[in-house]
């Protein structure tokens, strides 16, 4: 379901100004960056932007959603709108040769042509330098924009050759109201809200039970954590590794333990306002004074590193053993 330019400015309203303005005052650049993490609006945003160019029943600079153009970039079926995205693991040569040799016809309907790039960081040096090209000889009647996660991964040449427009993180608590709004229990929403920034995934990780349990398996971990080492064995071994069976979801697991320290932070510092897991306040300060800041800090500085040796060949039982047993020294247990 694609978004209106009202639902995407609540969360990009800074990017959004950007592009009104350039269509609002008839300056449209010949090529856009788009740059910020994913699920952050830049693929919404391009196609509300192509609409606003192409609308027939344009109202300032937003789009009417109902003509004919509004309808078939909805459907990517426009004529005069392409769309490029990665053959495989990246886009090739041939793709921007057959973009270009597309864009030396006529335009079918209009006096315009827009073309949008999803991941332009994933380019071939072939690729990259075919676009280049292109960009170094544009046609007044000939936009691209240019969406990409990793900016840094981009040719500078291509980068002085767009106008940058920059797609800030959704704030979790938007994204927390929007999980709610669509039926997901707060608890659930609020943590699904700091695993991810993009609104689907959000959504479709906090609809599914593998989340919900994975939650509860933490729990169950940092419970056991608290009480002693074996009792953590025991819930590495039957729950933990069964439900984190791949490293994307060990590490999935990892974050949410994570955020059980940094609000045993926020309880500490009295910042309780922030906490991710704040329907187990209670529990949480049952434990808090086994701990002191530092130790908590040092703890999650052990989960962080447990994170990066998962892109080693360390056995992940082990891993997690090691962990433990980091997490349980230096705290006063009883």
């Amino acid at each position: 379901m694609s978004m209106s330019w009202e639902q995407l400015e609540q969360y990009q309203p800074n990017a959004l100004r950007m592009i009104a303005n350039s269509i609002q005052k008839g300056r449209v650049a010949h090529a856009y960056l788009f740059e910020g993490q994913r699920g952050t609006g830049k693929k919404e945003a391009s196609l509300l932007f192509a609409k606003s160019l192409f609308c027939l029943n344009r109202s300032t600079y937003k789009p009417c959603y109902q003509c004919i153009n509004c309808r078939r970039i909805d459907s990517g079926n426009h004529p005069d709108v392409h769309i490029v995205a990665p053959d495989g693991q990246s886009i090739k040569k041939h793709q921007i040769d057959q973009l270009q040799e597309e864009f030396t016809k006529t335009a079918m309907e209009s006096n315009k042509k827009l073309y949008i790039i999803e991941h332009a960081d994933q380019m071939t040096i072939n690729a990259a330098n075919s676009l280049l090209k292109f960009l170094e000889e544009p046609s007044s009647n000939t936009i691209a924009i240019l969406l990409t996660e990793q900016l840094h991964r981009m040719l500078n040449t291509i980068i002085s050759r767009c106008q940058i427009i920059s797609f800030k993180p959704l704030p979790t608590r938007i994204l927390t109201a929007y999980l709610e709004e669509q039926g997901i229990p707060r608890h659930i929403a609020v943590l699904a809200a700091h695993v991810t920034n993009s609104r689907q995934e959000a959504l479709e990780l906090s609809q599914s039970d593998w989340f919900a349990q994975a939650r509860k398996i933490v729990l169950q971990l940092y419970e056991a954590l608290n009480k002693s080492y074996i009792q953590a064995l025991f819930v590495i071994q039957d729950q933990w590794l069964p439900h984190f069976a791949d490293k994307e979801q060990m590490s999935l697991g990892l974050d949410l333990l994570l955020y059980l320290y940094k609000d045993l932070l926020y309880i500490q510092t009295n910042k309780e306002e922030k906490m991710i897991y704040d329907d187990c306040i209670a529990e949480l300060k049952q434990y808090s004074f086994l701990y002191s800041q530092k130790r908590v800090i040092e703890n999650m500085s052990a989960i962080l590193r447990a994170k990066a040796r998962l892109n080693t060949n360390m056995n992940p039982q082990l891993l997690m053993e090691q962990l433990a047993l980091q997490l349980r020294e230096g705290s006063t247990f009883v």
